[in-house]
């Protein structure tokens, strides 16, 4: 990702022109700089078949360690029985719904999985477990029924997601083990201090050990708890607001575009910038609200948005440039993967076509960056998988 600091000179450029031919020669040089974009190609090697027959489910979610390993949260319950849970029944040599929680290296090699391989019972519609287990047991209730975003935190524990009922968000040590719970029922309104009504995101700050949950699909909100106790801390709402207390939303839209931007409507992920900043994305609004980690609101930039359907921001992710000068969304409503430059939040280009071929997207979900510059997808509904697209270098905006 060194090529990235070639797209701007800045200070430097502007001191060095001063001295040596004054502000003609800076407004010469600086018509001549071209702003570049950076290019990404289908990895199709990557990752790795998964042992034991394992196929994934919908990919809730992606998280990037970085020492470059890949952590996916996908759901077991959502492989069909007609063809992907054959080895069950010994109707086929393949398959067999793979762990939740599936860590891969570099090379897209399957480092570990763990969590209970659950599917629904199709006459009690009752999460049960089903086929050999590789971890557990875990405390009744406690594993989410609905896999929806996986993070690593500063002090190595798993948080995982679940915005289905009962909400929750569990905490886990790196190998499995159950650690904490928040959320023990599903909240009634977005102002519950203890419980969540579909969360989406978590994002762990080092700083003051608080974990941000974007909460989500019923709720609209963002709320913070203490990272080793659970203890509520605050929350807020669009605009850094108290989120309203009357009825939830519980579908994508309201009816009344201009009605649904005075809050959230499905607050889809969050994550934390080089900048000190929270950045949430707010789907179905499609759009990106960024904060300061007290609540204040500092900004908001909408992304190509659509009258009606899921929305632009599914997933965000930043470029590792130590500026993060770029910024990449998953956009499921034209499925693709969306460049923005982080300055001023505008879109300077995209990559990914509708389809279920290899590079191809169906429900772009989430994503995540490497140390090298490449970006890792999760997809939902139609392709229930991961991909990686490498960085191949940088490209002048097309004027």
């Amino acid at each position: 990702m060194q090529k990235l600091v070639r797209a701007t000179c800045a200070a430097a450029c502007v001191s060095m022109l001063m001295v040596s031919g004054g502000m003609q020669a800076y407004a010469a040089q600086a018509a001549a700089v071209v702003e570049e974009v950076p290019q990404f190609k289908y990895d199709p090697d990557w990752p790795k078949p998964l042992p034991n027959a394992w196929v994934t489910g919908q990919v809730g979610g992606v998280f990037m360690e970085k020492n470059d390993h890949l952590w996916v949260a996908q759901r077991p319950a959502t492989t069909t029985g007609i063809t992907e849970r054959y080895a069950l029944t010994e109707g086929g040599a393949c398959c067999r719904p793979a762990p939740p929680i599936i860590e891969y290296d570099f090379e897209g090699n399957m480092v570990q999985a763990w969590g209970p391989i659950h599917i629904v019972d199709p006459q009690t519609k009752a999460q049960v477990l089903v086929g050999k287990q590789v971890s557990g047991p875990y405390p009744e209730g406690m594993w989410p029924a609905s896999e929806h975003a996986v993070y690593v935190d500063y002090k190595n524990n798993v948080w995982v997601v679940s915005n289905a009922a009962p909400s929750q968000v569990v905490k886990m040590t790196r190998d499995g083990k159950f650690i904490m719970r928040i959320g023990k029922e599903q909240a009634k309104s977005s102002n519950d201090k203890e419980n969540l009504a579909g969360p989406t995101g978590v994002y762990v700050d080092a700083k003051s050990n608080e974990v941000f949950i974007s909460d989500g699909y019923q709720n609209r909100r963002v709320v913070v708890f203490d990272a080793d106790t659970g203890k509520y801390k605050r929350h807020w709402g669009a605009y850094g607001k108290m989120p309203p207390d009357g009825p939830q939303m519980s579908g994508i839209e309201t009816g009344d575009p201009e009605k649904q931007k005075e809050q959230f409507a499905v607050t889809h992920c969050i994550l934390g910038g080089n900048d000190g900043l929270l950045y949430v994305c707010d789907r179905a609004n499609s759009r990106i609200q960024v904060f300061q980690k007290n609540g204040k609101f500092v900004r908001e930039a909408f992304v190509q948005p659509r009258a009606k359907g899921l929305g632009t921001m599914c997933g965000l992710a930043f470029s590792t440039d130590p500026e993060q000068r770029y910024m990449y969304v998953a956009n499921p409503a034209d499925k693709n993967v969306l460049i923005l430059r982080h300055s001023d939040m505008k879109v300077i280009g995209q990559f990914g076509v509708g389809g279920r071929e290899g590079g191809r997207f169906m429900e772009v979900h989430s994503l995540a960056v490497d140390s090298k510059g490449n970006i890792y997808t999760g997809e939902t509904t139609g392709n229930n998988r991961v991909q990686r697209f490498l960085f191949t270098g940088m490209k002048p905006i097309a004027k």
